[in-house]
């Protein structure tokens, strides 16, 4: 008995000590990388868009373990003298807050088509009208419910290295632990507080490659937001349960009727282009798909001209542009 109560003591000690750690951590992070843009209410729920620029609306939606600052890197400069640029932060990632349904003990996550909704909620709030919308890789995913929810509000779409039909295999022991109730409860904590810095780069260069990293990209993302606890939980359970939404969703992607540009690199690993868009591009009438040799999966770095291109593309076909 007093050995079991000792070991008890001893692992609630760990679990302050671990919460102490994982709360400073998450504190330098918001400090260090605090909102760029607007903070908007929606049904409770504080969405963060930063916007920039002026001419026809343009939504912007980043992928996994992600937010804003993907974008305002460096692509939202190539836009802004053309279109009112509205980046948004997706649910639980970046200064998007989740559902309250959601807590640390559950193993469900917002569907696209339901992050969708709050972020055309909070588009209406910022007067957007029949935007042209892009989505890289989950956010493709969106990018595509928000073309399924409004179709006859959106004036086109841009999808980039999109995730937007089912896979076969899994993805991998990190994604199946966090996504359950109790790893997602219990071992956030532990990276959050604990996890090596030098697990960012490691992780940008696979997920840049075989392109390189862009010099200053690491210190402008702000990774730290992403390791907080529930932006841990948050993506790893989005991604965790996207694939039967992706199944229901490609049953409606023939009915999708606005312009629709696919550009995706030949040599993504990570959403391969002859599962996800090379399919896409047969499933809705009329897209055009632009395949990028010997770039990996983040084209908007990597190529920025054929997705700006790609852009302007979609604008002009939607007549918002000449």
């Amino acid at each position: 008995m007093i050995g079991a109560a000792l070991t008890v003591a001893a692992l609630a000690g760990c679990s302050v000590v671990i919460d102490r750690r994982a709360d400073l951590r998450e504190a330098e992070a918001e400090a260090r990388y605090p909102p760029t843009g607007q903070l908007i209410e929606v049904d409770g729920r504080i969405v963060h868009a930063d916007v920039q620029g002026s001419g026809p609306d343009l939504v912007l939606l980043h992928g996994a373990s992600g937010n804003t600052r993907d974008f305002t890197f460096s692509f939202v400069d190539r836009l802004k003298d053309d279109y009112r640029v509205i980046a948004f932060d997706r649910p639980g990632l970046g200064w998007t807050e989740r559902d309250a349904r959601y807590g640390p003990w559950s193993p469900r996550a917002e569907s696209p088509r339901e992050q969708a909704r709050l972020l055309q909620a909070a588009s209406d709030r910022l007067g957007v009208q029949s935007p042209l919308v892009l989505g890289h890789s989950y956010g493709g995913a969106v990018a595509l419910a928000w073309g399924l929810e409004r179709p006859e509000e959106t004036a086109g779409l841009i999808v980039v290295s999109g995730a937007s039909n089912p896979w076969p295999g899994g993805l991998g022991p990190l994604y199946r632990v966090m996504g359950s109730s109790w790893g997602g409860a219990l071992l956030a904590p532990l990276i959050t507080a604990l996890g090596p810095e030098g697990q960012v780069d490691d992780a940008l260069a696979g997920i840049f490659a075989p392109d390189p990293v862009p010099p200053g990209y690491a210190r402008h993302i702000g990774a730290g937001l992403t390791l907080r606890r529930e932006s841990f939980r948050a993506n790893a359970r989005q991604v965790n349960t996207l694939r039967p939404h992706v199944v229901e969703m490609s049953q409606h992607y023939p009915t999708l009727t606005m312009p629709v540009e696919i550009v995706h690199g030949t040599e993504d690993d990570t959403v391969p282009i002859d599962i996800h868009s090379e399919p896409l591009a047969r499933q809705i009438p009329g897209a055009n798909l632009t395949r990028l040799q010997s770039v990996g999966h983040m084209p908007h770095h990597a190529a920025p001209d054929a997705v700006e291109a790609a852009i302007h593309r979609a604008a002009t076909r939607a007549g918002l542009r000449r």
